[in-house]
């Protein structure tokens, strides 16, 4: 009973801190749809230029997702999670740093390993939890996509006080403290990990599965999509309606 009072503690600190770490991955990850914009401004970016800009992290947090999530299996959520954010803290800081177009875009090449958190924490966070209570542990932890919303409520404020390099230089802060808040209150459990006779091609064979694949198809239209508007409609009502960047986040 004891036992079970415990791992049933240790998987509920797992969610809630793991929710709050997706949720500043997800704010890092969205950034550029408000510092874009004086961005744009101040390196008289194109359209297509500006949407290679916003597209940048987006690119990186799609391609790491399935290579993160056989590392999530191989070795635990836990540890690839604390090392993915501890990665994305020196990229963020020295974006207050850039000033040219191509140190923008490396930059934020590593910025966008921020979005590869969701292939991270999702196994990582249902795994704690006995099947029948996996959709509700993952509802919770989805929610973390609220960092976008949290994004446009922040990064305003900061730009607008102290200009747009302020930005990343608090959201790197706040990533350095979410690092070391997730290591405190999160735990390694060996039996969620893929036994070590299982290979890396074995691994894949999940995406010969039709189902997958069509399920992928659905992901990237409904999630591609949301994520889209997220970085491209503030700089939308500023352009197109003169908003002030506050009111069009």
């Amino acid at each position: 009973m004891a036992s079970e009072l415990n791992n049933d503690k240790k998987a509920w600190s797992v969610l809630l801190v793991s929710t709050l770490a997706f949720t500043v991955c997800f704010m890092v990850w969205m950034m550029f749809g408000v510092i874009g914009i004086p961005i744009k401004k101040a390196l008289d970016l194109n359209s297509t230029q500006f949407g290679l800009l916003m597209a940048t992290p987006v690119l990186t947090g799609s391609l790491v997702r399935v290579p993160l999530g056989i590392w999530t299996d191989r070795f635990g959520g836990r540890i690839v999670m604390a090392i993915l954010m501890a990665i994305t803290v020196p990229a963020i800081w020295l974006m207050s740093y850039a000033t040219a177009y191509w140190h923008f875009l490396t930059i934020g090449l590593f910025v966008g390993l921020a979005g590869g958190s969701f292939s991270v924490g999702t196994p990582y966070v249902a795994r704690w939890f006995p099947k029948h209570r996996q959709g509700m542990a993952m509802g919770v932890y989805g929610a973390g996509n609220s960092g976008a919303a949290v994004n446009k409520f922040v990064a305003p404020v900061l730009l607008v006080a102290f200009g747009w390099t302020m930005v990343p230089q608090v959201y790197a802060a706040i990533m350095l403290g979410t690092v070391v808040l997730f290591w405190l209150f999160t735990y390694s459990n060996p039996a969620h990990l893929v036994p070590s006779n299982v290979s890396f091609m074995d691994q894949l064979k999940a995406l010969k599965d039709p189902k997958v694949l069509k399920y992928c198809q659905y992901y990237s239209i409904v999630f591609g999509g949301y994520v889209a508007l997220s970085l491209w409609m503030v700089q939308y009502y500023v352009g197109e309606f003169g908003l002030d960047i506050r009111v069009a986040a």
